[in-house]
C-alpha cells in the first residue's frame, strides 16, 4: 500500500557510478532535511530497495552492470511505491521525453545545479504526497475504515510476488459473517453497520500494524492478508478475531474463516495462479461455511 511520507522524512536512495558525485549529493540532499542513502550501480541500488522502502530513487543513466533505464524497468515493476528522477549529461543520447515515456517523474541535467535539484525534489515530493492522499481515500472503506475491495485487487499480486520474491511465507485468510442476512433484515441496516464496523475494529486490533492488510470487500465479506507468518501464526491471529466478534454478543452471528497459503516459488511466473488462490481461499471459506459456521478451515498447500 501507499507510503505515507511527509516531505521531511522522505527517504532518497541516490545512483550514480561515480564516487565523488554520490558523496556530493549525499552531502547536498541530507542539508535539505532528506534521508538520503547511496549506490554505486543498479544492482546495489536492487539490493538495497529490498531492504529499505525509498520515496524517491535519482539515478543516473548510463551506469556498468545495470544503467539507469532498467533500473527503472525494475522499479516500475517491484516497487510500485517509489517514484523515480533520472539524472544525465548526455541529452543526445537520452531526453526528457525518453525517461517521461518510461515511467520517471522528472529529468535532471548534469552536472545537476543544486539549486534545480532541491527544486525538483521539493516539486516531486510535495506532488508524491497529494497523490497518496488521494489514493488512500480511494483505497478506504468508508464504514469500516479498512481498505477496500480496490486496494485488495492492487495489495494482492504484489504481496505474492514480493513475498516469493524475498522468500518469505504469505497467508490470505478469506472471512464471512454468519446468518448476517436474516440479522440486518431483522435489525436493520443500522444495526448491521455496527456489526461490520465492530468486526473492522477486531481485525485491526487482532492483526499486526504495519504488517498484515485487513480488507472490507463489501456486504459482509472481509480478507486479511499475512505476511511472514506461519500457518499456525495465521490461525493464532484470526483465532483472536473469532474470540473478540463472539464477545459483542450480536445475537449469535459468529464467522466462517478460510485460511489459505499464498507462498509460490518466485521463479514461477505471476499470472493465473493469483487468481487460483483466489479461488481457493473463497472455497475454503465456504468449506468452513458448509460444515457447520463458527469455525477457522486451513488449508496450508497451495
Amino acid at each position: 500500500m501507499p507510503h505515507n511520507t511527509t516531505e521531511q522524512s522522505a527517504v532518497i536512495l541516490v545512483v550514480d557510478d561515480e564516487k565523488q558525485i554520490l558523496v556530493t549529493l549525499d552531502r547536498v540532499i541530507s542539508s535539505l532535511g532528506y534521508n538520503c542513502f547511496t549506490a554505486s550501480d543498479g544492482f546495489e541500488a536492487i539490493n538495497l530497495l529490498k531492504r529499505k522502502t525509498c520515496d524517491l530513487v535519482l539515478s543516473d543513466v548510463f551506469m556498468p552492470k545495470m544503467d539507469g533505464m532498467d533500473l527503472l524497468k525494475h522499479i516500475i515493476r517491484f516497487h510500485f511505491n517509489t517514484d523515480v528522477i533520472i539524472a544525465t549529461g548526455y541529452e543526445d543520447r537520452v531526453n526528457y521525453s525518453d525517461v517521461i515515456q518510461a515511467g520517471a517523474i522528472d529529468f535532471i541535467k548534469k552536472p545537476i545545479d543544486q539549486a534545480e535539484l532541491k527544486a525538483k525534489l521539493a516539486r516531486a515530493l510535495r506532488e508524491r504526497h497529494m497523490i497518496r492522499k488521494l489514493e488512500t481515500l480511494s483505497m478506504c472503506d468508508g464504514l469500516t475504515t479498512l481498505l477496500n475491495r480496490r486496494a485488495y485487487n492492487k495489495s494482492f499480486p504484489h504481496e505474492v510476488e514480493r513475498a516469493a520474491r524475498q522468500g518469505y511465507s504469505l497467508f490470505l485468510a478469506m472471512l464471512d459473517i454468519d446468518n448476517f442476512k436474516g440479522y440486518n433484515d431483522t435489525h436493520g441496516h443500522d444495526e448491521g453497520d455496527k456489526v461490520l464496523i465492530g468486526l473492522g475494529e477486531d481485525l485491526t486490533e487482532s492483526t499486526r500494524n504495519n504488517v498484515d492488510l485487513c480488507f472490507r470487500l463489501g456486504g459482509d465479506e472481509f480478507a486479511v492478508l499475512l505476511p511472514q507468518t506461519t500457518e499456525s501464526q495465521a490461525h493464532d491471529i484470526l483465532s483472536r478475531v473469532m474470540h473478540r466478534f463472539s464477545n459483542r454478543s450480536c445475537n449469535g452471528l459468529t464467522l466462517s474463516i478460510g485460511i489459505v497459503n499464498c507462498t509460490r516459488d518466485a521463479s514461477v511466473y505471476l499470472g493465473d495462479d493469483i487468481q487460483q488462490m483466489q479461488i481457493r481461499a473463497d472455497r475454503t471459506m465456504y468449506e468452513a461455511k458448509h460444515s457447520g459456521k463458527d469455525r477457522i478451515v486451513s488449508h496450508a498447500q497451495p
